[in-house]
C-alpha cells in the first residue's frame, strides 16, 4: 500500500471522531470535558466537529479525563499537532470554491478515488488549456491571475495523485459527450484528448467512458467523487460540485447510494481497453 501525504484535514477529521468517540465511551458531557480540561463547551463541540484546530495541551488534558495510557495520549497529541500543519491548498484559498479546500484536504490522503463526469473531463484529468476554456465561459470571469492561481491549484492536485504518492485506486469514468463537446475548441481538446491517452496507457488510473449507447442511467443528474480511508476513524465521503461550492456526504447510508451508482456506472461504461480505442476514433474524427 502506499504512503499518502499527511493531510491536516485528514487528521482533524480522525481526531474529532476519537474524541467523540471517547467522550461517549466514557459517559461524560461536553461541559463535563469542558471543565476538566479548563476549555468551554463550545471549544469541545468545535474539536468534536473537526471545526477547530486544537491545542496538543487541550488533547493531553481531555485524554487524562478520558483515563487514557500514556501511548494512547501520545499518539493523539501527536495528532492534534499535525492537525496544526498548513496544508500547500490553504494558500490558494481566496481561489477556492466554499468548502473545496476540505475537500482537496481529504484527496490529498486519500487511498481511493472515484469520480464520474457527465459532461465534462474530470478536474484532476484536465489540460491546463482545457481548464482555462472551461473556467473562461463561467458566469464571472476571473482575472488572469485569479485563472492562474486556479490553474495551478488542480496542476498541483494532479502533480500529487498523479504521481509515485498516488491512492492506491484511481477510478474515473467520463460520458462520451465530454469526449466530444469541443471546450475551447478544436485545438485544445485534441490536446486533452491526447493527454487522456496518455493516462490511460499508464497504471496510474483506471480510466472507461459511458458511451452514448448506454442510454438513460443512475448518473445522470450530477456527477460526483468518491473517497476512501483505510483508517477505521476516517469514514469514506462523497462529495457532489455545484455551482457555488459543493456537498459533503459522510453518512455511511448516503455515501452507499453513490457507491451503487458508480458500480452500475462502472458495469454499463466500456471496459478501459475499448475507452483507449474510443477516444482514439474521436480524436481521430476531430
Amino acid at each position: 500500500m502506499t504512503t499518502r501525504r499527511t493531510s491536516p484535514t485528514v487528521r482533524r477529521r480522525r481526531l474529532a471522531a476519537i474524541m467523540r468517540q471517547l467522550r461517549k465511551d466514557a459517559k461524560k458531557t461536553r461541559e463535563e470535558a469542558a471543565t476538566f480540561a479548563s476549555i468551554s463547551p463550545v471549544t469541545i463541540s468545535r474539536i468534536e466537529a473537526a471545526a477547530h484546530n486544537p491545542k496538543p495541551g487541550d488533547i493531553a488534558m481531555l485524554c487524562k479525563f478520558y483515563a487514557l495510557g500514556e501511548q494512547e495520549t501520545d499518539e493523539l497529541v501527536t495528532l492534534a499537532r499535525q492537525c496544526r500543519i498548513k496544508g500547500w491548498w490553504q494558500k490558494y484559498d481566496d481561489v477556492l470554491l466554499k468548502g473545496f479546500d476540505v475537500y482537496v484536504g481529504l484527496e490529498e490522503e486519500a487511498a481511493e478515488l472515484r469520480s464520474y463526469q457527465p459532461e465534462l473531463i474530470t478536474g484532476l484529468l484536465q489540460t491546463p488549456d482545457y481548464m482555462r476554456a472551461l473556467v473562461l465561459a463561467e458566469l464571472d470571469v476571473p482575472d488572469e491571475v485569479e485563472l492562474e492561481r486556479r490553474v495551478t491549484v488542480r496542476m498541483r492536485r494532479q502533480e500529487n495523485l498523479l504521481s509515485g504518492d498516488a491512492p492506491d485506486q484511481i477510478w474515473a469514468i467520463v460520458h462520451e459527450g465530454a469526449l466530444r463537446l469541443q471546450v475551447g475548441g478544436p485545438d485544445v481538446m485534441r490536446g486533452q484528448l491526447q493527454h487522456l491517452l496518455d493516462l490511460a496507457r499508464t497504471n496510474l488510473l483506471t480510466l472507461q467512458v459511458l458511451p452514448f449507447a448506454a442510454g438513460a442511467h443512475p448518473g445522470m443528474q450530477t456527477g460526483f467523487y468518491l473517497l476512501g480511508f483505510t483508517h477505521p476513524a476516517d469514514p469514506d465521503i462523497a462529495y457532489i460540485e455545484y455551482r457555488t461550492g459543493g456537498i459533503f456526504l459522510e453518512h455511511p447510508d448516503e455515501v452507499s447510494v453513490y457507491a451503487k451508482v458508480f458500480d452500475q456506472l462502472r458495469a454499463r461504461a466500456t471496459g478501459p481497453d475499448e475507452a483507449r480505442s474510443l477516444i482514439e476514433r474521436i480524436l481521430t474524427e476531430m
